[in-house]
């Protein structure tokens, strides 16, 4: 049997030529599609960057307040401390109406900074009844931090009335039976500065006052208290 050609009519091919078309058109209006750009976050408003501003400062406050603390804890300045640790009298002499002696003072000064104490301005200075007898300025110098120096301050006093020595009952002193003395008083003074991390100074001052008495009878040191 004989097979028929195959054709077709003008109406089909149109017909798929349109469809070859469409789906051309649509592959390629996809594939140039572009995906939008993403859009910048907005900017910080006002209120954000107030709050900001207020935590940092709160912040640095804190630490200001912290550095301070520890700062006036550990190296707050202080003043230094004068101790007499002992009194002598390497001579002594009394007649019927003058005592003449020499005294030596053996004084203690501590430093209890952490920084260096620089003394410029200091002086000795000795009373008997009111009335300066001897003075000697201390020549300046500097103790280090923590550090205890020791001093001897020696007054030779040429004459001192008797009329005017303390007599001391039958009883004496604390019980011991003690004669005629008199009492002197050592008064000393230390002005400086301290160095506070290198960088700053505040000055500083110490002073003290120690009274020592004497027995008349043989120039032996009854006491001294300060």
């Amino acid at each position: 049997m004989a097979r028929r050609p195959l054709t077709a009519s003008a109406e089909d091919i149109i017909s798929g030529n349109c469809f070859f078309l469409r789906r051309r058109f649509r592959g390629a209006a996809m594939g140039g599609r572009k995906k939008p750009p993403s859009l910048p976050p907005p900017p910080p408003t006002g209120r954000t960057n107030l709050a900001s501003c207020i935590v940092a400062t709160t912040f640095l406050t804190f630490i200001a307040i912290i550095i301070l603390i520890i700062f006036f804890t550990l190296f707050k300045p202080q003043n230094p401390t004068i101790a007499v640790t002992a009194v002598q009298l390497p001579a002594f002499s009394v007649t019927n109406t003058t005592v003449t002696f020499t005294v030596s003072h053996y004084i203690a000064v501590n430093n209890p900074n952490r920084g260096v104490f620089t003394h410029y301005d200091s002086s000795l200075q000795l009373l008997y009844a009111g009335n300066q007898i001897g003075f000697m300025f201390v020549s300046s110098g500097e103790i280090e931090a923590r550090r205890t120096v020791y001093m001897a301050a020696t007054f030779s006093v040429d004459s001192v009335p008797t009329t005017s020595v303390i007599n001391v009952p039958p009883e004496g002193v604390n019980g011991l039976r003690v004669g005629p003395r008199l009492e002197i008083e050592l008064r000393m003074k230390m002005a400086g500065r301290v160095s506070v991390v290198h960088f700053f100074t505040h000055h500083v001052e110490a002073q003290a006052k120690c009274k020592v008495a004497i027995a008349i009878n043989d120039g032996s040191v009854i006491g001294f208290r300060c």
